[in-house]
């Protein structure tokens, strides 16, 4: 797989800490991202995407110490089954964790008390989010109702350039990844 420009990663990186609402490959499909604790930023992609905030988010990460403080997962009975499968193409929806320093915002998780979560193995995911130093904001490039779009070009015919774009190859996925339930193992996507 064709990397991408490093002046691609840093000018999205940018773009997420102003509050921005980058679009970027994924396994199988471009992404919307943003800051996940911006609460502007994510209404900006919500906006853009014209879908309704209470659903929650994806985030995606490049790492698992990129999520350790926020969820359940180290010494859980589902540990094993989530690591076994990250860095890759599965989203885990996983329990928040109790009394944590740092709390996972409502806009993200849809008011549950869990938060769905995928640690990529797409190299241009893994540079955005090391870059930006965090996880990000991971929903399918398209509106509501339209199919996700595959590429920059189709992000622009979309978008109307409201969004900046990662040019670079997706994952090589057919479908978009598949979400479990860490707790219980079922697929719910």
């Amino acid at each position: 797989m064709k990397t991408v420009s490093q002046s691609q990663i840093t000018q999205a990186v940018e773009l997420l800490k102003q509050g921005e609402v980058i679009a970027y490959p994924t396994e199988a499909v471009y992404g919307l991202g943003c800051d996940p604790f911006k609460r502007q930023a994510v209404e900006k992609l919500f906006h853009v995407k014209q879908r309704p905030m209470e659903k929650g988010v994806i985030l995606v990460a490049a790492n698992v110490e990129q999520i350790l403080d926020w969820v359940e997962l180290q010494g859980c009975d589902w540990e094993q089954s989530v690591l076994q499968t990250w860095p890759g193409p599965m989203t885990w929806v996983l329990p928040l964790k109790q009394n944590t320093k740092t709390t996972m915002p409502e806009w993200i998780t849809g008011g549950r008390d869990t938060v769905a979560i995928r640690v990529s193995d797409h190299p241009v995911v893994q540079q955005l989010c090391l870059a930006f130093g965090g996880p990000i904001v991971s929903t399918s490039a398209n509106l509501s109702n339209h199919p996700p779009a595959i590429s920059c070009q189709e992000v622009e015919r979309e978008f109307k350039n409201q969004v900046f774009c990662i040019s670079a190859e997706l994952g090589g996925l057919l479908k978009p990844t598949q979400i479990r339930e860490a707790k219980t193992g079922q697929v719910l996507r």
